[in-house]
């Protein structure tokens, strides 16, 4: 029987994240409540309904639905349509419409939720409810559990994802069909009866189970108690655990998976241990237990137990807590800290199945902790790290990918592949742009074929045929090469710089902060780019934003001794600022001799290393900024080599103290040639005419950044014995005091902090504040990372506005 009389018929379109985040339960819950009739259904769009019933109650329902959605539901519109009433019986949730344009965004994948986390028996205070789930390590509902690593295409429905071969049972059945209840279509719902199965497996004997469901556990957690590395499958891939207070085992980890110095992530039981590692600011405990349940850098305690190996000479530990029921099962177990880090040897792709996990990491684990729950794609953990007094992503991955950023009006659609290192891609769809999951850096095969995958997956599940590919001008990168040979639609070409400076822009547009148009300032520092006049450029100040710029000034270039391998040995960055230097006359050609550096080198070695600087053979000018940091780590005797990049520059921010005497001089010089560039665009076919891309424009001479007389201070302190702490903080405070003098002069007030380099604490946070002071407002990297994870973005921008123009630039 009719509960209302039918006065008005309201048609709702609700597009976003609104598929698998309880949204239609909620919809019927309300509708109910005000006696409406019709029914409600995911589609291609998001959710669309037909409700009927009493004018005002059909406004009070529609003001819940704008005002109070359900948590985790991104809506990013509602269309509304009043029509005639038709006479609609009954309230009901139907079949899901499969027809029509993707325009759904798909959630990313969640942490268990606390009523999940009762029913397993790992609730506060040991809470166990009398659920058959008890200790069922693959428990979900709508509030969390997978989606993004799970799901095949869109609708978000079962049959869709990874869950469709495992038939529910009849009590999941009742409680997937019934809309009240938390589990209502909940896609990867299950229970010991009917879902996926827990095993283990040795390394010795992977063709036969060690044990099955709670046996597999204990097992699990005796291996990691005695020393041994389990890999453990988990929500996006794998990880490798080892009791990370056992310094043997980290250094046994290490050692497999050839990661000699890089920071190993940890993972505790809860905030009670999290708290007894480290320092928390205000807002940590929340980021570590929210949803998304990043991996967060935080000031580590001293005496903690935790192996100094875990993280050597870092003050920070990056600390997660369990965000799978698996993870909080192995936990409870284990009850001490454990390393978590990515199941793969160094450089490559984490693994997600079962079979590529026994080939790639025999040779690293010795327990494997499986299941049968297929992974669609690897999702691997975000982190995030206390910028400026607030949380910044510096990898964006589980937890917040794909969910889109908006930008400020629609754009054609574009496909952008990233850079080479820390790689992620976006695609641009009308308003939106689609952040890839974290791909990682793209020198081995491994990592090449998973980018090709995450980009054909991308183009698949939102079934986007973009009318461009945006990449990187240099044109060996893995994705530029990519992009040349297999992309679709015309190609633009960004220069990486420009892309930084565009992608800050629009992170910061998307969360509301310093949305006004205009140009900013941004000072883009990093480690390697190309420029549009053949050199590697890396410590720019560009005036602009994604529709093209100008190079105001730069750091002094210097020498790139043996290119690449320059990279990963500091010493010779050392060698290359001192050749620079002496060639000013402000320092004797021999002066590296009384420097750490200097006895760094074989004799040998300094003679071919000195020819190559002296011929510029295999040598290419740079500004990079990331590399001037590892020359003065050289330089004060903290690094020679490195084993990752950004290793001596974070040696060189971490020492660093009080600048006692004030900062090194930076003085701002008038340069020698001007550069300016916009988006270099080509034909689908490939046919690229280099002179027009990143034309240089008659702009004026950019500034020159001199960084000689800060290091001739620096030689002089290093010689006079002046603690290596206060080199590094007058190092620190006199680059914060150029980028304030260098604002000051170009007088535009955003200023925007951006590329790798600004991942360093002391640095943003000097700079920021400095800028502060001076009447400026900085901008900075929240949502993406600053690093060249953040490129894709910047590379949309830019090129939707190249493809506005309209004009070959």
């Amino acid at each position: 029987m009719r509960t209302a009389a039918a006065e008005r018929r309201l048609r709702l379109e609700v597009s976003g994240a609104v598929q698998g985040v309880g949204f239609r339960p909620f919809l019927y819950r309300i509708a109910t409540e005000q006696a409406l009739q019709g029914w409600i259904r995911n589609d291609t769009r998001g959710v669309t309904l037909e409700l009927e019933g009493a004018g005002p109650a059909l406004d009070r329902f529609l003001e819940r639905v704008r005002t109070s959605p359900p948590p985790r539901a991104v809506v990013d519109e509602v269309r509304e349509e009043w029509l005639p009433a038709i006479g609609l019986s009954g309230l009901s949730i139907v079949a899901s419409d499969p027809r029509g344009e993707r325009l759904a965004s798909v959630l990313p994948d969640l942490a268990t939720c606390q009523a999940c986390l009762v029913d397993i028996g790992a609730g506060p205070e040991g809470e166990a409810g009398a659920d058959r789930r008890l200790g069922y390590p693959f428990t979900n509902c709508t509030d969390c559990g997978p989606r993004f690593s799970i799901i095949r295409a869109l609708p978000y429905d079962r049959p869709n994802t990874t869950m469709a071969r495992f038939e529910l049972c009849a009590e999941c059945r009742a409680e997937y069909e019934n809309p009240l209840d938390r589990r209502f279509h909940a896609q990867p719902t299950a229970c010991p009866r009917c879902g996926p199965q827990l095993m283990a497996v040795a390394a010795g004997d992977p063709s036969r189970e060690a044990a099955r469901a709670g046996q597999a556990l204990e097992l699990a957690a005796a291996a990691i108690l005695n020393g041994q590395v389990v890999a453990v499958k988990g929500l996006g891939g794998f990880h490798l655990v080892v009791d990370a207070t056992n310094d043997r085992a980290v250094a046994r980890l290490r050692e497999r998976k050839r990661r000699p110095t890089r920071p190993l992530a940890v993972m505790v039981t809860g905030l009670e241990m999290a708290e007894q590692l480290c320092h928390f600011p205000p807002a940590a405990a929340p980021l570590l237990s929210a949803p998304e349940a990043p991996i967060v850098l935080l000031p580590r305690r001293a005496g903690t137990g935790v192996s100094d190996s875990v993280a050597p000479g870092n003050p920070y530990l990056g600390l997660m807590l369990p965000y799978t029921p698996l993870h909080h099962l192995v936990m409870a177990r284990v009850g001490r800290p454990v390393v978590a880090t990515s199941g793969n040897l160094s450089d490559e792709s984490i693994c997600i199945g079962n079979e590529e996990a026994l080939e790639r990491l025999g040779d690293i684990a010795d327990l494997f902790l499986l299941h049968d729950r297929p992974i669609e794609r690897p999702v691997d953990d975000s982190v995030v790290q206390w910028l400026d007094g607030a949380p910044a992503l510096t990898r964006r991955s589980r937890g917040y990918s794909p969910l889109p950023l908006r930008l400020g009006e629609p754009v054609p659609s574009i496909l952008a592949v990233g850079g080479h290192i820390k790689n992620a891609i976006a695609l641009a769809r009308g308003a939106d742009v689609f952040m890839s999951q974290h791909v990682g850096d793209l020198d081995s095969p491994t990592s090449q074929a998973t980018f090709e995958r995450v980009v054909a997956d991308f183009l698949r599940l939102y079934e986007v045929d973009p009318d461009a590919t945006a990449h990187d001008l240099h044109p060996d990168y893995a994705s530029s090469i990519w992009a040349a040979s297999s992309g679709p639609g015309e190609r633009v070409v960004v220069q990486h710089h420009h892309a930084h400076l565009a992608a800050c822009l629009a992170d910061a547009a998307d969360g509301g902060e310093a949305d006004d148009a205009g140009p900013a300032l941004g000072v883009v520092w990093d480690g390697t780019g190309l420029g549009p006049d053949g050199t590697i450029w890396g410590g720019e100040f560009l005036l602009g934003d994604a529709t093209g710029y100008q190079r105001v000034a730069h750091l002094r270039p210097f020498r790139l001794p043996g290119g690449d391998a320059a990279v990963k040995e500091p010493r010779r960055m050392a060698l290359a600022l001192m050749h620079a230097a002496a060639a000013t006359g402000a320092v004797a050609a021999d002066r590296l001799a009384a420097t750490a550096a200097g006895g760094a080198f074989q004799a040998s070695e300094l003679r071919v290393l000195e020819r190559v600087l002296e011929t510029g053979f295999r040598a290419p000018w740079t500004t990079s900024a990331g590399r001037l940091f590892d020359g003065v780590a050289s330089l004060v005797g903290l690094r020679q080599r490195v084993d990752h990049e950004g290793e001596a520059a974070m040696a060189l921010e971490f020492v660093a103290r009080g600048p006692g005497g004030g900062g090194y001089a930076f003085p701002v010089v008038a340069g020698e040639e001007g550069q300016s560039g916009r988006a270099g665009r080509t034909g689908h076919a490939g046919q690229e005419n280099h002179e027009e891309v990143e034309r240089g424009d008659a702009a004026g001479v950019p500034l020159m950044v001199d960084w000689v007389p800060a290091l001739v201070e620096l030689l002089a302190d290093y010689e006079a014995g002046v603690a290596t702490a206060v080199l590094a903080g007058r190092f620190h405070a006199g680059l914060v005091g150029v980028i304030l003098e260098v604002a000051e002069r170009v007088g535009c007030e955003r200023v925007a902090l951006t590329g790798g380099c600004f991942q360093n604490r002391l640095l943003v946070d000097g700079a920021a504040a400095a800028l502060r002071r001076g009447g400026f407002r900085p901008v900075l990297h929240r949502r993406v990372p600053a690093n060249d994870g953040g490129l894709a973005l910047g590379q949309v921008a830019v090129a939707a506005a190249a493809l506005r123009g309209g004009e070959r630039r």
